[in-house]
Parts: structure tokens; C-alpha cells; sequence
């Protein structure tokens, strides 16, 4: 069988097949490291981290990057706000970000020498290059405000995001601080301003823009010129992935990607997420509150990775109750099987399991379908209940391959289905991977944010005790 996804930049649905059999180099937009992740972050983490683990699933040998923005107009405003330098402001909220997707069971993606995934400000060298031979080629032009792409020579500009030139123009101004040739040109190099954060170059003092960021570190880490997958969040069509096309492009004369993968959008109530409206909800309140992401990636999973999503408390509750049934099924197909041993590990899957896992694959292998993937485990639910409320011992094996299945399902879907969660409580793991937080915190001297760890364990009934010689317990409360 053959995967097919949903290409944004052909808008059509396609058969996947990747430069190099067997493999796939992905590349998808990371955080921008100047506040905490939200729940909007947290789709998009966990979305992509599916797929990841599908795509190894189905054989393939994924190479993954995930970059960070760790210098960007953003970061030195909030850094200006606080009155802290830009530099602390982006290693607080680095920690912050690996923190939460550990918390989420999101793997890194390709790290440089100190295990950090890309960051902008350690590539800058690389970048310069890259900039300096668009010059070359015409493509780019350096003026004092910086150094610009000279979007009219890029002749296909406006395919992924199927805009005209006209249709930009009406949603662009130029600046009156900038002197570039056109409107649409967008910034290579930024010149530097007082207070800001610079790198020398050959047009002076300054920094790198944001879409020569990602052209630079998805082509240099997964060592080629064309990816696979490109993917993002749907805001990101334009002018982003536009442009890191016609940087790229531009200098190579290649596809700068095969299929363009892009997630819908998250709402709160109905409202776009926004600390002015009072409804911003961070991966570390999602935490608190609900006890875990369980319930929040059974929400996600609900919906096609290409659909808006709604976030609201009942969709929640109504995912938790879900969560409940597969939870409660689990735990008693444990009891039930711990008395039993399977006659052979290398038993060959029943008709009926072999259709159920058959089905599954098939729905996945359609652009990632996780509702109809989902439908497969609750039908899969469904079978074993049946089955172990008539307590057949001819009914055995299928537990066993139903136990089976439910595991390789819930690896890809990054799913405990703890008991013990599902009534309100924190799992071991999750209270494990708090931990190691709350000691990198420390080394760090990080204390604020360590404190806050231990206060919010505590709030879900877990107590911690370090010990004399630096180690770490914990207990329920009793």
C-alpha cells in the first residue's frame, strides 16, 4: 500500500514518494523562544511528531529537523518589555520548550554537537553565505536598511500561496524607513539598530531575517537542496513559506520541496488565541489543570491534521470520558492476560486482527486520517470487551493480538491510557520527566522555575524530597 498526502502546493492529494527510497528528510518550522508554548504550539508538535512516527511505522528512516528562532523582532521587544537581555529571555524559554515537549513525548529533531536543535544565531555564518550568493545571482541587492530578495526576479513567486503580484501588492506597504526596490522585497539581512542584537557581515553590522532562517538550516542539517516534507501551521503559507521558496529556489535552481504539509489552525472558544482576550493557554496550564496531554491529543487526533480545531472544556471532558473507556479496557486486558502466555511471540496475527491493523494502515496511509484511525482503536475497544465478557478461552489469542495492536497504535499516537490519569492523577512517567526538569532547573540556576515545578507536583498530590546527597524522591499524598 502506498501513503498519500495532501500536497499544499499542488492542492491535490498525492502518492508519497520520497527523493531517496526508504527516506524521508523533513523539515517543519519550530518556536519562536520569547514566551512559553501554547496550546496552538502543541498541535503542531505533536501533529508532526504522528506523522514522524507513522512514516518510521511504515518503514522509512525519518530525518527530522525542527528548527528555533532564537533572534527575531519579537524576542528583542519582549527582552526590552522585561528590561533583561535577549540572550537570558532565549535560554529561559529554550528550557521552557524542551520542557514542554518532553512533557508531550515529542522527540528532538537533528541537534548540533550540543544536543540543541538549529538555532538562527549559531548558523549565522552559513546564512551570510547563502545571502552573498543571491547577490551574485542577481537575486538579491544590499541597500542601508539591509539586504533584500528581489521578489519580481523569481518569476514563479506566489505558487505555494496561489497569489498574484496584484493580490500581494494590496496587502503590502512600504515602510518609510526602508529603501528597497519594491514593496513585496522582503529582508535577508536586517540592518542593525541601536540597542539590538548584530553580527558583522559585508553590508555591515546586523542579523539575519526570519525566512532566510529556515532555507539555510532545513538544507544544511538534512544535508540537501530538496526536501521531502516541508511542514507548518497554515499561517505560514504566506509570506513565510513563500518566501524560504524563493530563497531557495532562487539559488539553486531546485524544488525546494516535494510536499508542502500544512496543519489547520486552533481557536479558543471560538476566539483566536490572545493574552488580551484573557484566553491564552500555555502547554504548562494545559498540564496543571487537566493532569496531563492525554486528553489533549485524543482532542487533536479528532480532527484531520488539516482542519481547524475549537478548543474548549467539554471538548476536553469529552475526550477524557473517551480516554476512560480505552483506559478501563486496558487495565482488565492486563489482569485477564497476566495469567496467560502466548504459545509463540512470532504468532501470525488472526483473520480478524490482521483486518483491524489492515484498517487502520489504510486510514493512516490516506494523508494521516487519525478520526477514521481512531475509529479503528475504539472498534478495536469495542471486539475485546466483547470478547472478555464471555471469558472463552477461545477468545485468548485475539486478546493477546488486540493487546498487541492497541500498543502499536498508541506508540504512534504518543498515548498512555493510564487508570490512574484518567481519575485525575499524574502518571509515574510524567512525574519522572517533572522531575528531570525540575533538576536541569537547578544546574541552571533556574530556581524560580524549579520552585514551580515542585508547587504544581504538589497541587496534583505528589510530593518531592531531596535528599542529602542531591537525589530526588517522591510520594503520593496521603
Amino acid at each position: 500500500m502506498s501513503i498519500y498526502i495532501y500536497n499544499s502546493l499542488t492542492r491535490k492529494k498525492e502518492e508519497f514518494i520520497p527523493l531517496n527510497p526508504g527516506v524521508v528528510n523533513m523539515y517543519t518550522c519550530g518556536v519562536t523562544v520569547y514566551d512559553n508554548c501554547h496550546v496552538g504550539h502543541g498541535r503542531s508538535l505533536y501533529i508532526f511528531e504522528v506523522m514522524r512516527r507513522y512514516l518510521e511505522y511504515r518503514g522509512y528512516r525519518v530525518n527530522f529537523v525542527r528548527n528555533i528562532t532564537d533572534v527575531d523582532d519579537k524576542i528583542i521587544n519582549r527582552a526590552q518589555e522585561l528590561n533583561t537581555d535577549w540572550q537570558e529571555l532565549v535560554n529561559k524559554y529554550i528550557e521552557c520548550y524542551y520542557h514542554d515537549i518532553e512533557l508531550l513525548g515529542v522527540r528532538k529533531g537533528l541537534t548540533d554537537e550540543k544536543g540543541i536543535e538549529p538555532r538562527a544565531t549559531v548558523n549565522i555564518p552559513q546564512m551570510i553565505e547563502y545571502i552573498k550568493k543571491l547577490i551574485d545571482k542577481g537575486s538579491a541587492y544590499s541597500v542601508k536598511s539591509g539586504v533584500y530578495f528581489n521578489v519580481r526576479n523569481f518569476k514563479n513567486y506566489g505558487k505555494l500561496s496561489g497569489q498574484s503580484i496584484d493580490e500581494m501588492l494590496s496587502g503590502v506597504r512600504k515602510d518609510s524607513d526602508e529603501d528597497k526596490l519594491d514593496p513585496l522585497d522582503f529582508a535577508l539581512w536586517k540592518t542593525a539598530k541601536d540597542g539590538e542584537p548584530s553580527w558583522d557581515s559585508p553590508w555591515g553590522k546586523g542579523r539575519p531575517g526570519w525566512h532566510i532562517e529556515c532555507s539555510v538550516m532545513s538544507q544544511r542539517f538534512l544535508n540537501t537542496f530538496t526536501l521531502d516534507i516541508h511542514a507548518g501551521g497554515r499561517d505560514l503559507i504566506f509570506p513565510h513559506h513563500e518566501n524560504e521558496i524563493a530563497q531557495a529556489e532562487a539559488l539553486t535552481g531546485m524544488p525546494f520541496a516535494r510536499y508542502w504539509v500544512h496543519h489547520g489552525l486552533l481557536t479558543i472558544n471560538g476566539q483566536k488565541m490572545s493574552k488580551s482576550l484573557g484566553n491564552f493557554i500555555t502547554i504548562q496550564e494545559f498540564f496543571n489543570k487537566y493532569k496531563g496531554f492525554d486528553f489533549l491529543k485524543l482532542f487533536f487526533l479528532g480532527a484531520h491534521y488539516t482542519s481547524p480545531v475549537d478548543f474548549t472544556d467539554e471538548k476536553i471532558q469529552e475526550a477524557k470520558r473517551a480516554y476512560e473507556r480505552v483506559a478501563m479496557l486496558i487495565s482488565k486486558l492486563d489482569d485477564f492476560l497476566i495469567n496467560y502466555r502466548q504459545e509463540s511471540e512470532d504468532h501470525p496475527l488472526t483473520k480478524s486482527a490482521e483486518e483491524i491493523k489492515e484498517k487502520f494502515i489504510s486510514y493512516m496511509d490516506d494523508d494521516f486520517n487519525t478520526p477514521k484511525a481512531l475509529s479503528v482503536v475504539f472498534d478495536l475497544v469495542t471486539r475485546s470487551n466483547i470478547a472478555l465478557e464471555k471469558g472463552k478461552l477461545e477468545h485468548r489469542e485475539f486478546l493477546f493480538e488486540a493487546r498487541k495492536l492497541l500498543s502499536e497504535f498508541l506508540n504512534i499516537f504518543i498515548l498512555q491510557f493510564s487508570l490512574e490519569a484518567s481519575v485525575g492523577g499524574i502518571s509515574e512517567k510524567e512525574v519522572e520527566v517533572l522531575i528531570n526538569s525540575r533538576v536541569d532547573y537547578k544546574k541552571k540556576k533556574m530556581f524560580q522555575e524549579a520552585d514551580k515545578i515542585r508547587k504544581d507536583l504538589e497541587a496534583m498530590g505528589v510530593i518531592l524530597e531531596d535528599t542529602k546527597d542531591g537525589k530526588t524522591t517522591w510520594r503520593r499524598k496521603i
